[in-house]
């Protein structure tokens, strides 16, 4: 009698989500299938690959101030509410001696980084940009300035009628250490075309980006959601920042995004209020994880608190994020465009976030280098002196 072989079992598909929890690349179309998955499954992936790519038992946050110099804009942005034209009574520019108060308050707490930023102020000369970086590092020589959005950048490219290289070499040699983020929104023209039709275009958005990276500056990717983008929109908003990622890895030593940052469209106080869709604090998880996934050589993923709230930031910490962002001290865009006062945190409770979570906070620089390792037991002890001590770790107990 002849016995025949038995017939291999078929080969069981391997699933998009066994690939990318071994951290396998994925494509556009893989990434938007992503967002049709269910969002615990999704989210535990995002989770294990954070756990692998960075410190599994550190949340890291940054002690600094946003200084917004001037709210004199001429971009109009539908969904900014910050921005003000030079006539309204509530305009201004900011002297240096009134910068240099505020970062004496981020010193005398423990900060080692500005964020400062402004409108697109046409009256405002070259001069008083330089100006300012040259007062910041004479008077406050161990803050690390981070400023000038591109979209900030662009304007004075145009307006003083310098080369994109000519105006970072000046700006550095001034003491400008980084770019800010700002301006990346939805890197998709049509989106941005209807949200903002002066803003500033993704291919400039990258062409300065890029310069700056090649210059050493600190750069940080973003990502806006909630304009009516679809999620293919949003799939190559992602592709596109991972591009430019490997671009700085090949071409400028690994000197690309320190990480990347990712809030939701605010819009009670803006002209997209009732227009623009806003996204829901399940869309902002499933963002965040869906960008743990795919942006694989990003390796700091931010929660964001000024624009969901302590609460959200904190279930971030399971769906990709590894870092709570920073204190900020002042917070003037995303929370005028929200109506809310979320517009600072205290190390505390930055601190009990990490701690409540599971995790070891510790503090860092804005190149995401540990710099401090906070002392929990006297932030969040039960010392009568503590205002937190009700809430307190062993309350209760």
């Amino acid at each position: 009698m002849t016995v025949s072989a038995p017939t291999p079992a078929a080969a069981v598909p391997e699933s998009l989500l066994d690939r990318a929890a071994r951290g396998e690349r994925l494509d556009a179309a893989e990434i938007e299938a992503l967002y049709h998955l269910p969002l615990p499954e999704v989210a535990a992936v995002a989770h294990g690959l954070r756990l692998a790519r960075r410190d599994p038992e550190q949340v890291s946050f940054l002690i600094d101030r946003n200084i917004n110099y001037t709210n004199i804009c001429n971009v109009g942005c539908n969904f900014c509410a910050f921005y003000r034209t030079r006539r309204q009574a509530d305009s201004y520019v900011l002297d240096y001696e009134h910068i240099s108060q505020k970062i004496r308050e981020l010193e005398a707490v423990g900060g080692t980084r500005i964020l400062l930023q402004g409108g697109v102020n046409p009256e405002l000369p070259l001069e008083y940009y330089t100006g300012l970086l040259r007062h910041v590092k004479t008077h406050h020589p161990t803050i690390r300035i981070d400023a000038f959005s591109p979209e900030e950048v662009l304007f004075m490219e145009k307006a003083f009628g310098m080369s994109l290289d000519e105006l970072l070499d000046t700006l550095i040699a001034a003491g400008l250490d980084g770019l800010p983020g700002a301006g990346g929104e939805i890197l998709e023209d049509d989106v941005r075309a209807k949200a903002a039709p002066a803003r500033i275009r993704s291919a400039d958005w990258f062409r300065i980006i890029d310069a700056a990276q090649r210059k050493g500056l600190y750069t940080i990717s973003t990502m806006v959601i909630g304009f009516g983008e679809t999620y293919a929109q949003r799939a190559r908003h992602l592709l596109k920042i991972r591009e430019q990622q490997d671009r700085a890895n090949a071409l400028y030593g690994g000197n690309g995004f320190s990480g990347f940052a990712m809030w939701t469209l605010q819009t009670e106080h803006t002209r997209l209020h009732g227009k623009a869709p806003g996204a829901t604090a399940h869309e902002y998880l499933q963002q965040l994880a869906v960008a743990r996934i795919a942006l694989d050589n990003v390796p700091n993923i931010q929660a964001s608190w000024p624009a969901q709230g302590f609460k959200v930031a904190q279930a971030s910490l399971y769906y990709g994020a590894n870092d709570l962002g920073s204190t900020m001290l002042e917070e003037n865009v995303v929370s005028a465009a929200g109506g809310h006062q979320r517009v600072q945190a205290q190390v505390r409770e930055l601190v009990r976030i990490a701690v409540d979570a599971g995790f070891t906070p510790v503090i860092r620089n804005s190149r995401f280098e540990i710099i401090e390792r906070p002392d929990v037991a006297a932030l969040l002890g039960r010392d009568a002196a503590n205002p937190e001590a009700e809430r307190a770790v062993g309350a209760g107990a």
